[in-house]
């Protein structure tokens, strides 16, 4: 690997997540102006990696991120290998000298704004709040004087030389986001018994059961799914499909089994990649769900024809 990709600019909490996951490539990396170009250059060949946020615990997934990843379809090759846990806390930045009564205009990112939302209604109230692409092109424009202050992560007043006016203002403490590292490589990581199946799901029409019948596929086979989540297809007004975390390995046989009901019953199953949890935690798997399990009842089907 010689290049990766992350949302930039410098001194965002993907920057961080990109240290995290190769601290030996990551002064070379290069931050993308958004999620869809880092994949896009993940796609062209013009990097080997490309890490990006793909869920918030307080706000739930980026959008920007699932988007990008189903525009691909299904032929080309992204797959997740690993993901990164970073814990988020944001400051208010501004110019060294700007006080917070001078505050009028504040920038961020939506997930920022949101986890600060308590915090910014009772300290800023009439300051105007400002979408940006990052917590980090957010504090470069204060830099740059086009705002008064950014909602941001520590370190971006280092990068972009402001100062802090408030720290350690976000609602709720401990709020994690979680970023995956993306590559073309359609090798699988082997199993360590700690680990997540990403899949898209794409149902064949809204009918009674349809969903009943995809969770089927997992509840029969002792998998316990961590996301499930709707988002629309784009192909028109109505039409979902499920983005599905499931706590098991591809190179298991009870998710085998699981994506071979999911391609039956399903218009199409997009798979994202089976890698390892950031957290480690071992997953539990019902006895009668294990290889073991799966294999002596294979071994007993083949028996009975003598």
């Amino acid at each position: 690997m010689t290049r990766i990709a992350y949302l930039g600019p410098a001194g965002t909490f993907t920057e961080q997540a990109t240290q995290q996951w190769a601290p030996e490539h990551a002064a070379d990396a290069w931050p993308a102006p958004s999620v869809p170009a880092a994949i896009t250059a993940l796609r062209e060949g013009r990097v080997d990696a490309a890490v990006v946020p793909f869920e918030n615990s307080v706000e739930g997934s980026v959008p920007a991120t699932l988007q990008a990843l189903l525009d691909g379809g299904d032929d080309d090759g992204v797959r997740i290998t690993a993901e990164v846990h970073v814990e988020v806390q944001f400051s208010l930045l501004v110019r060294p000298g700007t006080g917070l009564e001078e505050v009028r205009t504040v920038a961020s990112h939506p997930h920022a704004f949101a986890q600060t939302r308590e915090w910014l209604a009772a300290t800023l109230p009439e300051a105007q709040q400002v979408p940006e692409a990052s917590t980090a092109r957010a504090a470069q424009a204060v830099a740059e004087g086009l705002y008064d202050a950014a909602v941001a992560a520590p370190g971006a007043a280092e990068a972009y030389g402001l100062a802090s006016a408030a720290a350690r203002i976000a609602d709720r403490e401990g709020a994690v986001t979680r970023f995956v590292v993306l590559r073309t490589d359609r090798s699988v990581p082997p199993p360590t018994g700690s680990d997540r199946t990403t899949l898209v799901a794409l149902i064949w029409q809204n009918q009674p059961g349809a969903l009943l019948e995809l969770l089927e596929q997992f509840a029969t086979r002792g998998i316990d799914l961590s996301r499930l989540e709707s988002r629309p297809t784009g192909e028109g007004l109505g039409e979902y499909c499920f983005w599905i975390d499931a706590d098991a390995h591809l190179g298991e046989a009870r998710m085998r089994e699981a994506l071979t009901g999911l391609r039956r019953t399903c218009r199409d199953v997009r798979f994202l990649g089976s890698y390892p949890r950031a957290d480690g935690r071992p997953v539990q798997v019902p006895t009668h769900a294990d290889d073991t399990a799966y294999a002596e009842a294979l071994r007993w089907v083949e028996g009975l024809e003598g």
